[in-house]
């Protein structure tokens, strides 16, 4: 069960910082891609890959997908706190993704810190050609936020919802800040989800 603490509390989990590019690091490449100036796009990613990073779960309800609107989610590396006063946090999202259309849309978003033990949901929600994301959440037991209506995923070492107060394009990517509005921390004993040499890896 989670409990909850108030809005001012720092973004738990958020110490592993990760620059946006992290996230690219999960997926398969096209081939090395030269750029004018320069490393190529392999050169970036294998650099990249040695940096560990936590997994998290952004999620955010999309209430224009059906009757009732539908959860929609994405695993994402490249998450870190931004400010504690006040409590800012950000996430990167690939331009014209599901999730970047939506948050243009959406203000309100969650963020689950994922424990070790769920890497098949960061999988889950991070593979290529996915089915549909009502079907991805089907099976995996959430709430939706009282703060932001976005589904909160059970297990998780904490979660955080938020207000986006800023998005910055940054290269094929966009920064998305958001305000802390509510958190959760559990109170299991479990180590986080990393990332880490292309892998998921279970800390302590």
């Amino acid at each position: 069960m989670f409990t909850k603490t108030p809005a001012t509390t720092p973004a738990a989990g958020s110490a592993a910082t990760a620059a946006p590019t992290v996230a690219l690091a999960s997926l398969p490449g096209d081939g090395s891609i030269a750029h004018a100036v320069g490393v190529s796009d392999d050169e970036f990613r294998t650099a990249l890959s040695h940096l560990a990073a936590g997994v998290v779960l952004i999620t955010a309800h999309d209430p224009d997908a059906g009757p009732r609107g539908e959860g929609v989610g994405m695993t994402a590396t490249a998450f870190l706190s931004v400010s504690l006063d006040p409590p800012l946090v950000m996430v990167s999202v690939r331009n014209d993704s599901r999730m970047d259309d939506l948050l243009a849309q959406q203000p309100l978003w969650a963020v689950s810190v994922l424990s070790g033990h769920q890497r098949q949901v960061a999988a889950r929600f991070a593979m290529k050609g996915r089915i549909s994301d009502r079907l991805l959440f089907q099976d995996i037991p959430s709430v939706p936020g009282e703060a932001s209506g976005a589904p909160l995923i059970e297990g998780a070492l904490a979660t955080l919802e938020c207000r986006t107060e800023q998005r910055v394009v940054a290269g094929d990517h966009t920064l998305v800040i958001g305000r802390v509005l509510a958190t959760t921390t559990s109170g299991e004993d479990d180590g986080p989800l990393t990332y880490f040499r292309g892998k998921y890896r279970q800390l302590g």
